[in-house]
C-alpha cells in the first residue's frame, strides 16, 4: 500500500509541466476534500496574487508533502480533477493519457493557439463562448467567467480567457472549436487557422446575416391566453407546469417589441423572477435563444458577476432578465434623488414569473405598489387634461395562484381577485389544453408505525438527563417541531441572563432533538453521523463544552445505527417504491422531494450506497437551495445547473430535492415524482406534481401512520378544486363588476402602502443614538463593541472595520458562504477569538475587507437591558452610512507605511 502511494505521488511529480497547463485550481481546489482549510486558503492566494501555474505548483507542492496522506486520497484527486473541468488532467493522471501520435498533435493545436491568438482575439466572443459550451468544450463554470470578462473587459479579454480554457480540454476540442467558429460566421478565423475555407453549409456573406433563426410556434391553447396580451393588455397567464407559459411569454416579448419598433417608440422588457437559478434558465433556454438575432438580450442577478451599472445593463438592452430584488433596489434609487436609478416610465413591459407571489410583503408587490400607485396619478393628472407618465404593460406567469388559506369559495375567489388586483389584470386567463394535458396517476403509500426505536430511546434517555441536570421542564414530546421552538426560547433566555449552563444545555438538546427528527426520517446512521460531526465542532472550539452526557452514549448509538431491523418504515416503501419504477418502465425518470437540505443529501447518499439500486439502474444526486440561512452548506446557482443538465442528458435519473426545484425550474420530463413525508401547501403539491410531465406519470405520497402527512395533503386536493372554482368564478364576473372589485382592492392596497411608510418615517424619527446599544459574543459573553463602531453599507450590510474590533475574532474559510455579487465577495466567516462563537462574515467590499456583523449572533444590551435580536432592524438604531472614501484613504495610508518600513 506504501508503495502504491509512492508511485501515484511520483507520477504526480513527473506530470508537473502537463498539469500546470491542464489544471484550474479554482474548481479543482472546491472538490479536494483530504486537504485542509488553510492548505486550500494559501494555494487560492497564490492563484489570486501570483498565477493559476504558480498555485498549480504548490498543490502538487503540498500533495507531496503531506503525511501520511488518508485513504483513497489518490481517487479523490482524480475525481476531483473531473469534476473541475480538468478531464484532459484526469486522463493523463489515471495513467492513460493519449497515445504519442495523437498527444503531439493536440500540442501542435495548442501552439497553434497561442501563435494565431492576435487574430483570434477579435473573434465576437459571446457568439463563440456559447456554441463552445454547447458542444461541449466548455463548462458552466468557463461560460460564466468568460461572458463576465466581456462585460467587465470587454470583447479581446473574454476570447483571451475563451482560448485560455478550451485547450484544457481532451482532443478533440481543436475540431469542435473550428466548428463553433464555423457555425458563428468566422470564416477568417477559420481559414487561417486550418489554411482553407470552410464547407458550403457556412454562410459566407456580411455581418448583417444572422445564423438560422429559432421559431417560435405556438399551440392553440396558449394563443388563445396569450391574445389579450397582444393587444396590449395586462393578464395573468395560469397554466399548469411544464404546458409552455415560459414560450407564451417569448411570445408576447417579441410581437410586443416588434409593434412598438413598427410604431418607431422605443421598447424596453424586464423580465423579473423570484431565484436566481431562473435568471439563467429563461435567458438561455427561451429569451435569448428565440429572440437574440432581432434584440440584444441580456440577464443579471445579485449573483451575477457583471461590474456594470444595472442601469447601463438596461439602457443597452432591449430584453433584460433580472430577480426582482435587484429591479426593486434601483426603482427605489431613482424614487430616492439618484441619478444611477431606473424608473417605471423606462420600460414598456414586465414579465413578472410565478406571479402567485405579487402578495403583501413580497419584492413583487413593492413593485406593483409603485406601478399602481403611477396609475391612479395618472387617473387624476388626465381628469386635470395634464401629460400622463407612462407606464409598462404587466404580464404574470404562473401555474397555481393559490387560495391563500381560505376555508370557503367566496374567500379563494376574493384571493385570487386580490392578485388580479396588484397585477393590475385585464383578465386571468386559461387555457384548455385538451389532448396536451398531462396528469399523472396518484397513489400514498402509508408506512407502519415503528415497533421498536431503541436509537430513539437512547437519545431520548440522555435528553431527558439534561432536562433534570439543568431543571428543564418540556412541555411538548421530543422530537417535534414544538419542542425545537421550546428549547430555543430556553436557550435565548439563558443567553440574556449569562447563565452557561442552561444556555450550552439547551444548545445540546436543540442537537439530540434534531438528531431524533432525522431518525424518523432517514437512516439512523445519519442521524448518527449529524450528532457526531457537532460535537466534533464543539470539540475544535477553544472553550471545551460541557458534552460529557454524548461520550458515554456515541458508542451505544454507533452500534445501533448499523442495525437494520430498527430501521423506520417509511425509508422501506420509499425503497420498494424507487425499486419498482425502475424494474417496471424501460426508462425511468423521477424526482423525490423532500423537507430539508440534510434528509435530501442523506437520501441520495442512501441511493448510491444500496447495490440494489445499482443493480437497476438508479442514478442519484440531489439538489438543494442556494440560500445561506441553513447550517447545511448550500448549492450554488452553478451546482444546481449542473445538476439539472446532467438529469436533462440521463447523466442521472433520479433527482432528490427541496422544494427548490418543484416551482420554476425547467427539469427535464419526469415519469414518477415522490413526495418523502413532506407536504406544505396546495400551491408546492401542484408544483411539485408538475414534474411528472411524460406520459403515464405517476405521484406518490409516502407517509408515516400518524404523521398526519396524507391528511393534509386531502386538504391540499379539496383546496385545488375549490381554487379552480374561485377562478371561474372569477373569469365570469361581469367585466364592469370585476374592473370595479378589482379597483377596491387597488385603493385598499395603496391607502395600507402610505400607512406602512408613515410608520416606518416616524419609527426612524425616533431611532436613537447607536452609542445606547452594546454587544457580547452569545457564547462566551465577552464584550465586542459599541453601535458606535458599526457602519451601514448599502442600507443592508452592518460592518465593523475598526483596529479594536478587528484584534477580537479569527477568519475561517467557509465555501458554503462564497458569493461574488455586483460591488462585494464574501468568502469566509468571522468567530469570536476566545470560544468560536461565529460573528458573521467577511466581506470585500470595492477592495476594502469589511467585516460583516450577523446580530443573531450577539447578544445586545440596549439601554442597560439585555434582549436577543434576529434582525437589525428590531434595533431601532440610526446607524452612519459607511464613508468609502474615508476608508480607502485610510487603507492606502496603512499600505504605504508598511512599504516604507
Amino acid at each position: 500500500m506504501a508503495a502504491d502511494k509512492d508511485a501515484n505521488i511520483s507520477l504526480i511529480e513527473d506530470l508537473r509541466p502537463r498539469l500546470r497547463k491542464l489544471i484550474e485550481i479554482e474548481f479543482v481546489l472546491d472538490h479536494l476534500n483530504f486537504l485542509d482549510n488553510d492548505n486550500k486558503d494559501l494555494i487560492r492566494t497564490k492563484a489570486r496574487k501570483e498565477s493559476n501555474l504558480k498555485a498549480v505548483d504548490l498543490l502538487i507542492d503540498t500533495i507531496i508533502r503531506i503525511r501520511p496522506l488518508p485513504k483513497g486520497w489518490f481517487r479523490e484527486f482524480v475525481d476531483a480533477l473531473s469534476a473541475g473541468g480538468c478531464k484532459h488532467a484526469a486522463t493523463y493522471v489515471e495513467d492513460s493519457p493519449p497515445c504519442p501520435a495523437l498527444e503531439a498533435e493536440n500540442d501542435n493545436c495548442v501552439r497553434l493557439i497561442e501563435l494565431l491568438s492576435p487574430s483570434l482575439l477579435g473573434m465576437k466572443t459571446t457568439d463563440v463562448c456559447w456554441d463552445c459550451f454547447s458542444k461541449g468544450i466548455l463548462t458552466i463554470e468557463d461560460r460564466e467567467i468568460i461572458l463576465a470578462e466581456c462585460q467587465n473587459r470587454g470583447n479581446m479579454g473574454g476570447a483571451r480567457e475563451l482560448l485560455r480554457r478550451i485547450v484544457r480540454f481532451p482532443p478533440g476540442w481543436f475540431s469542435t472549436f473550428l466548428k463553433a467558429l464555423q457555425d458563428t460566421e468566422h470564416k477568417d478565423l477559420y481559414k487561417e487557422l486550418t489554411g482553407e475555407s470552410p464547407g458550403d453549409n457556412f454562410i459566407a456573406n456580411s455581418p448583417e446575416v444572422h445564423p438560422p433563426k429559432a421559431v417560435i410556434v405556438l399551440r392553440d391553447y396558449q394563443m388563445d391566453v396569450a391574445r389579450p396580451a397582444l393587444e396590449g393588455k395586462n393578464i395573468i397567464i395560469c397554466l399548469p407546469t411544464g404546458s409552455g407559459k415560459t414560450r407564451v411569454a417569448v411570445y408576447i416579448t417579441k410581437e410586443h417589441l416588434d409593434s412598438r419598433r413598427k410604431e418607431g417608440r422605443p421598447g424596453k422588457v424586464v423580465v423579473l423572477v423570484n431565484k436566481v437559478p431562473l435568471v439563467e434558465q429563461h435567458y438561455s433556454t427561451e429569451f435569448w435563444k428565440f429572440l437574440k438575432n432581432k434584440y440584444k438580450v441580456e440577464r443579471v442577478s445579485g449573483d451575477s458577476q457583471l461590474k456594470i451599472s444595472f442601469t447601463d445593463i438596461v439602457q443597452k438592452n432591449d430584453i433584460v432578465i433580472c430577480t426582482a430584488q435587484l429591479l426593486e433596489n434601483y426603482l427605489e434609487r431613482s424614487h430616492s434623488g439618484d441619478d444611477d436609478g431606473i424608473q417605471l416610465s423606462d420600460l414598456s413591459l414586465i414579465v413578472i414569473d410565478e406571479c402567485h407571489h405579487t402578495q403583501k410583503g413580497g419584492v413583487y408587490n413593492h413593485i406593483m405598489i409603485r406601478y399602481l400607485k403611477q396609475k391612479h396619478k395618472n387617473a387624476k393628472l388626465k381628469k386635470e387634461q395634464k401629460d400622463t407618465v407612462a407606464i409598462p404593460q404587466i404580464l404574470g406567469l404562473t401555474a397555481s395562484p393559490g387560495v391563500g388559506g381560505a376555508k370557503k369559495i367566496d374567500k379563494a375567489e376574493e384571493h385570487i381577485l386580490r392578485i388580479c388586483a396588484n397585477l393590475d389584470a385585464y383578465k386571468i386567463m386559461t387555457g384548455n389544453l385538451g389532448e396536451n394535458k398531462k396528469e399523472p396517476h396518484k397513489k400514498i403509500a402509508t408506512a407502519e408505525e415503528r415497533k421498536e426505536d431503541p436509537f430513539g430511546d437512547v437519545l431520548k434517555g440522555v435528553m431527558n438527563a439534561i432536562h433534570i441536570h439543568a431543571e428543564l421542564n418540556p412541555t411538548c414530546d421530543l422530537g417535534t417541531q414544538n419542542y425545537e421552538q421550546w428549547v430555543v426560547q430556553k436557550e435565548q433566555n439563558a443567553a440574556k441572563e449569562e447563565n452557561q449552563k442552561v444556555r450550552v444545555c439547551a444548545e445540546h438538546l436543540r442537537q439530540y432533538n434534531e438528531a431524533l427528527y432525522l431518525g424518523k426520517t432517514i437512516r439512523m446512521w445519519d442521524a448518527f453521523s449529524f450528532l457526531d460531526k457537532y460535537f466534533d465542532e464543539e470539540l475544535k472550539k477553544k472553550v471545551a463544552p460541557e458534552d460529557e452526557e454524548y461520550f458515554v452514549i456515541k458508542v451505544k448509538l454507533q452500534e445501533l445505527a448499523k442495525l437494520p431491523q430498527y430501521e423506520n418504515n417509511s425509508l422501506a416503501k420509499l425503497r420498494t417504491k424507487i425499486l419498482h419504477e425502475f424494474t417496471s418502465r424501460e426508462k425511468a425518470r423521477g424526482i423525490i422531494f423532500t423537507k430539508t437540505r440534510r434528509s435530501a443529501i442523506a437520501l441520495a447518499q442512501w441511493v448510491q450506497e444500496n447495490s440494489k439500486f445499482e443493480e437497476v439502474g438508479v442514478k442519484a444526486c440531489h439538489v438543494i437551495g442556494g440560500g445561506g440561512q441553513s447550517v447545511v452548506k448550500p448549492m450554488t446557482a452553478a451546482e444546481q445547473r449542473d445538476v439539472l443538465n446532467k438529469f436533462q442528458n440521463a447523466e442521472i435519473n433520479l433527482l432528490i430535492a427541496t422544494t427548490v426545484a418543484e416551482e420554476g425550474l425547467d427539469i427535464a420530463a419526469c415519469n414518477f415524482v415522490i413526495r418523502y413525508e413532506l407536504v406544505t401547501n396546495e400551491i408546492a403539491m401542484i408544483q411539485a406534481r408538475g414534474r411528472g410531465r411524460a406520459e403515464d406519470s405517476s405521484y406518490t405520497l409516502v407517509a408515516g401512520e400518524g404523521s398526519g402527512v396524507a391528511e393534509r395533503e386531502s386538504v391540499n386536493e379539496y383546496r385545488e378544486k375549490m381554487m379552480s372554482k374561485a377562478i371561474d368564478k372569477v373569469k365570469k364576473l361581469d367585466q364592469e363588476e370585476y374592473e370595479k372589485r378589482i379597483k377596491e382592492f387597488q385603493i385598499q392596497a395603496i391607502m395600507e402602502e402610505r400607512v406602512r411608510t408613515t410608520k416606518k418615517k416616524q419609527k426612524g424619527m425616533k431611532k436613537e443614538s447607536p452609542s445606547k446599544v452594546k454587544f457580547s459574543c452569545r457564547s462566551c459573553n465577552k464584550p465586542v463593541c459599541s453601535g458606535e463602531d458599526v457602519e451601514i453599507i448599502e442600507n443592508m450590510h452592518r460592518v465593523n472595520v475598526t483596529p479594536q474590533f478587528k484584534e477580537l475574532f479569527i477568519q475561517r474559510e467557509n465555501t458554503s458562504l462564497v458569493k461574488r455579487l455586483l460591488d462585494y465577495e464574501t468568502n469566509c466567516f468571522i468567530a469570536c477569538k476566545d470560544c468560536g462563537q461565529r460573528w458573521g462574515s467577511m466581506m470585500l467590499y470595492r477592495g476594502i475587507e469589511c467585516p460583516c456583523l450577523h446580530v443573531k449572533n450577539f447578544l445586545v444590551t440596549y439601554d442597560e437591558k439585555r434582549k436577543n435580536v434576529n434582525k437589525w432592524s428590531e434595533l431601532g438604531i440610526q446607524l452612519p452610512a459607511f464613508d468609502y472614501a474615508e476608508h480607502a484613504r485610510s487603507v492606502a495610508e496603512s499600505s504605504e507605511d508598511e512599504e516604507s518600513m
